[in-house]
């Protein structure tokens, strides 16, 4: 049986996965409406996609130590016991119930299981006769942040419904869906959007991408005509003029009040809409966005945004006083990029999609506790609480995306993507359209070692493709099979063809390049230093011999830089066994050996961190 989830504001494609008839709730829908626009890159996950190593332990982190670990009657208090404590308190049962369903279609966790079908269903208790699910008195609806907390319960209903299929549970978004449109609009006796949202509307007009998937889901056409209105409303007076601002500037920081977060949500609605309709103006923008931000907004880890907001060109103070990298902000960004990536199958997206996850994703979440930075900054102590706030909700949605992202179909031939130990089943179609089952065992220890087997299981012997990516950090890469070797070059698809065998290996072989990255405009004279997709931090916890207030260090040269794995000076507690030490120049010819951890690892136990290291200059 075939069943396919909506990565809510990620994409509306669909899972593959076998399951037994014990393990089905009810029978699980399928959209109605497809996209126009084609997919080269099909998000979803495979029958079995079983992560370990690096990012597999981390993704199981996210659910023992932050999904499982809920607060649910701070979830659920504001709905319950109207009115919310909190404007925004109604958003986080939606994205609760997103990261929970993405995960359990993974992983299958009966903890997990039972504990979303009873949040779920404790929210529809407080559903009203004509579809309300806020948390606002009857005089206060539609004020503030009320449509953006039915935004996330939008996304939140329609992912557990992919999940499990529980008709109440499209039953009870589609009552929200014609509450919003009865609602909202541009005819008589209808309000005005925009006036019933923060940050120049853009809160309340977001909602544009979960009503796009409702109107997959259903097919019915008013959700879509909703959300050409939306459109419509951004250019009306007082409005964030989205579309039209970035078509003219092609800056996001020049749009409305340039609030990262809610400016992105738009514009991944936008995404979703381009693919539903081939408008070209919304490809442009999106176009505009990405080149925009990649250039000029982006971190090095990968996030953006200073107090929330884009700033100016190269303007990206990474302290705390900063309040940068806003959790919110990256999710929305890795989901932004996963779209682009799936309508195009362009390695420069899923370059900045594994940027993110390997950095400033997984930097956000403490590994330890499962507690999470709101902000969390290139230089400081990363601020992890497990208080309930939007970035707390937002982080774990992000990392539930990982095994949505490691293999896939792309552009119709089953292809690695992350060189992470993985255990893999799907359905594929042969050289003569014969569909028969492939396991793929991915074993290596990367991101330490730059080696992986990759093993083949078949029924019978098969001819087919089999693409690997080839990073962009990875040189000299080889992959071998039965004896022939197979070359490319770095940000490349290596696509082998042959009759498959069971039991066939292919050997790959690359070397990790280690870069020295310069502290731009905003940190001159810093560096940091980059090892394959990881950028590295200087931990003080485990320095404890360097003062960096009064260390003379010399902007390193490249032959000069040497990394010695150093996992033995870890603390026994330290989750994570990835450590280099490594020496600097100083200014009075010594050298000061320093010890440096991938960043999404740095300040777990609380230590002041560095990503930019500053020197003396060269």
């Amino acid at each position: 049986m075939s069943i396919r989830i909506f990565l809510s504001t990620t994409v509306l494609l669909l899972t593959t996965i076998q399951l037994s008839l014990a393990q089905l709730i009810t029978t699980a829908a399928i959209p109605k409406v497809d996209y126009v626009v084609p997919s080269q890159y099909d998000l979803a996950i495979p029958q079995t996609d079983i992560l370990s190593g690096y990012l597999g332990n981390r993704y199981q982190l996210n659910l023992e130590k932050r999904l499982l670990q809920v607060d649910e009657e701070g979830l659920l208090e504001g709905f319950h016991s109207r009115p919310g404590k909190q404007r925004w308190i109604g958003e986080h049962i939606g994205k609760y119930l997103e990261a929970a369903a993405n995960t359990w279609l993974v992983t299958k966790d009966s903890r997990l299981k039972q504990q979303m079908d009873r949040m779920f269903h404790r929210l529809l208790e407080t559903q009203g006769e004509d579809g309300y699910l806020g948390t606002y008195l009857p005089e206060n609806r539609w004020t503030s942040w009320d449509v953006w907390v039915h935004k996330y319960d939008l996304f939140g209903l329609l992912a557990y419904y992919g999940a499990v299929g529980d008709p109440k549970a499209l039953k009870a978004a589609t009552q929200i869906g014609d509450l919003l449109y009865n609602t909202f609009g541009d005819t008589p006796g209808k309000k005005n959007i925009l006036k019933s949202g923060s940050h120049v509307g853009m809160a309340a007009t977001s909602v544009i991408d979960p009503m796009l998937d409702l109107y997959r889901w259903t097919g019915d056409k008013k959700y879509l005509d909703f959300c050409r209105y939306i459109i419509r409303a951004y250019d009306f007076e007082g409005g964030p003029a989205i579309v039209t601002s970035i078509l003219k500037h092609k800056r996001v920081d020049k749009v409305a009040n340039a609030k990262a977060y809610e400016m992105l949500s738009n514009i991944v609605g936008l995404v979703k809409m381009y693919r539903l309709t081939g408008d070209k103006d919304l490809l442009n923008v999106i176009n505009y966005t990405f080149d925009d931000i990649s250039a000029n907004r982006l971190f090095v880890t990968g996030t953006s945004s200073d107090h929330e907001r884009f700033q100016d060109d190269h303007y990206l103070l990474a302290d705390t006083s900063a309040h940068m990298g806003e959790g919110c902000v990256t999710t929305t960004w890795l989901q932004f990029n996963t779209q682009l990536f799936s309508i195009t199958g362009d390695l420069k997206y899923y370059n900045e999609i594994e940027k993110t996850i390997y950095n400033h994703l997984l930097g956000a979440e403490n590994p330890q506790t499962g507690c999470v930075s709101y902000y969390t900054p290139l230089i400081g102590e990363k601020p992890y609480r497990c208080n309930i706030t939007c970035c707390l909700s937002s982080v774990p949605r992000g990392i539930a995306l990982i095994p949505y992202l490691n293999f896939g179909q792309l552009n119709h031939i089953p292809t690695i993507l992350l060189y992470e130990p993985a255990q893999i089943k799907e359905k594929i179609k042969t050289s003569s359209q014969q569909t028969i089952p492939l396991e793929l065992t991915l074993t290596t220890e990367f991101p330490r070692k730059g080696t992986a087997t990759l093993q083949v299981n078949l029924p019978q012997s098969a001819q087919f493709p089999l693409q690997l990516r080839v990073p962009e950090w990875a040189t000299n890469y080889t992959a071998t099979v039965n004896g022939k070797t197979y070359k490319s070059e770095p940000n490349q698809l290596l696509k082998i063809v042959r009759q498959w065998k069971n039991n066939d290996k292919i050997s790959i072989s690359f070397d990790i390049r280690t870069e020295i990255v310069n502290g731009g405009k905003t940190y001159p004279g810093s560096f940091t230093l980059k090892r394959g997709p990881q950028i590295f931090a200087l931990d003080q916890s485990l320095n404890p011999q360097v003062d960096f207030e009064t260390a003379k260090l010399v902007y390193p040269e490249k032959a000069a830089i040497k990394l010695t794995e150093a996992q033995d000076k870890l603390p026994k507690n330290w989750v994570g066994t990835l450590a280099y030490s490594t020496d600097i120049s100083t200014s009075d010819n010594k050298k000061q050996s320093i010890l440096l951890v991938p960043y999404a690892d740095a300040s777990q136990t609380g230590g002041f961190s560095k990503v930019w290291i500053p020197t003396t200059g060269r």
